[in-house]
């Protein structure tokens, strides 16, 4: 699988492919045949509800889970054991304990746990706050080591956060060598490390700018976009943070910046960032506008997908296919993926609805999906 927080119900180089889109609207299905050529559209599931992330099981092939916010209803955890058939809602969603003084307002990451724990899931929310189900999603508990750390508002600046649309806790990684080696992301706070199951978190974000502070290489505090390790290499991570790409050779601690290299008139900031499932060194972004425009949209409205072959040291624009000009969309953090198959299939969804795909790792591209509401995720489930 392409990281921790991916599924894998289908083998690398065998049958189809299925899309799970969740929207600002409900979540729809979009299913390939072998050779994605093909495409059916199905839905929506849970119309009307603010759907941030939906994601299937790699464990079983069978167990889908679906992050929504009910409108007045609130947040909550849909379940489904039979691929997105029939849904039932979690009896104990994500919640802070009470008399904490913090409430979820929604749950917008969501990642199986370790394949050695079956049924275990993990969920961060927003204001940022980390969860953990042994029950397949039923049941949710607060991961108390993150949760009531004693460092936790600190790290987090505060209860209140300036992002626009909410303080989040993100990019939640399992090491596939150990379930006890968990990684997450906060925007805003950083990128934290666990060795002990979640008891404990130390900071990990030496080397990684933070030029909207007033220290620019602090600690803590900073905003990461969108965290990835990778699965045949798990000491390799990178991450799309909101000053650059880095990428963190571990046992090192120190990020280094792989930004640099995108070309000057692109820019490197972006939110999605995704990894070839079976070579570590290739990666694609999709890079926004990242001046003082928001929402954010493509540069100059020219929307383009961005790869590296060689860790970061070089990048090559991918734009075949997708519009020449005044295309102002962008892409969310959790709305760009890819599949297992040999030719590695690129998938994602837009700020306009538009749900779009390679099948040649990046080189082409075809629009298999429009008119879709605003999409906050997509996975292949």
């Amino acid at each position: 699988m392409p990281d921790a927080t991916k599924g894998r119900p289908t083998r690398r180089g065998t049958g189809g492919v299925r899309l799970l889109i969740a929207t600002r609207k409900g979540l729809w299905t979009l299913t390939g045949d072998a050779a994605r050529r093909s495409w059916k559209l199905a839905g929506p599931h849970f119309l009307g509800h603010i759907v941030h992330h939906a994601v299937a099981d790699p464990r079983d092939g069978r167990t889908i889970l679906a992050a929504a916010r009910t409108g007045h209803l609130g947040p909550t955890i849909f379940r489904s054991g039979d691929r997105g058939r029939t849904w039932r809602e979690a009896a104990v969603p994500p919640a802070f304990a009470p008399g904490s003084g913090r409430s979820v307002d929604h749950t917008f990451w969501l990642t199986p746990g370790h394949a050695s724990e079956a049924g275990t899931w993990y969920a961060g929310t927003s204001p940022q706050g980390l969860f953990r189900s042994t029950d397949g999603g039923a049941t949710w508990t607060g991961v108390e080591g993150f949760n009531g750390h004693p460092q936790r508002k600190a790290w987090c600046g505060g209860d209140q956060d300036g992002t626009p649309d909410g303080a989040k806790l993100h990019s939640i990684l399992v090491d596939p060598r150990d379930p006890k080696h968990l990684y997450i992301g906060m925007s805003s706070g950083g990128i934290f490390e666990s060795v002990d199951g979640g008891a404990d978190w130390r900071p990990l974000n030496a080397g990684v700018s933070a030029n909207f502070m007033p220290d620019p290489d602090p600690e803590f505090g900073h905003d990461p976009h969108c965290v990835r390790l990778h699965p045949e290499q798990p000491d390799r991570l990178y991450h799309q943070n909101h000053c650059g790409i880095y990428r963190l050779d571990r046992p090192e601690r120190r990020w280094l910046d792989i930004g640099a290299a995108m070309p000057k008139s692109v820019g490197a900031i972006g939110f999605p960032l995704v990894l070839h499932p079976h070579d570590p060194d290739t990666l694609w972004v999709f890079p926004m506008d990242g001046s003082d425009v928001w929402p954010r949209v493509s540069p100059g409205g020219k929307p383009a997908v961005y790869r590296s072959t060689n860790g970061g040291r070089s990048w090559q624009r991918q734009a075949t296919g997708l519009p020449a000009a005044q295309a102002w969309w962008t892409v969310k953090r959790q709305a760009m993926t890819a599949d297992q198959k040999p030719t590695v299939g690129v998938y994602f969804g837009t700020t306009s609805g538009e749900l779009w795909a390679s099948r040649d790792e990046g080189r082409t591209w075809r629009c298999l999906a429009r008119h879709l509401p605003h999409i906050y995720a997509v996975e292949v489930g």
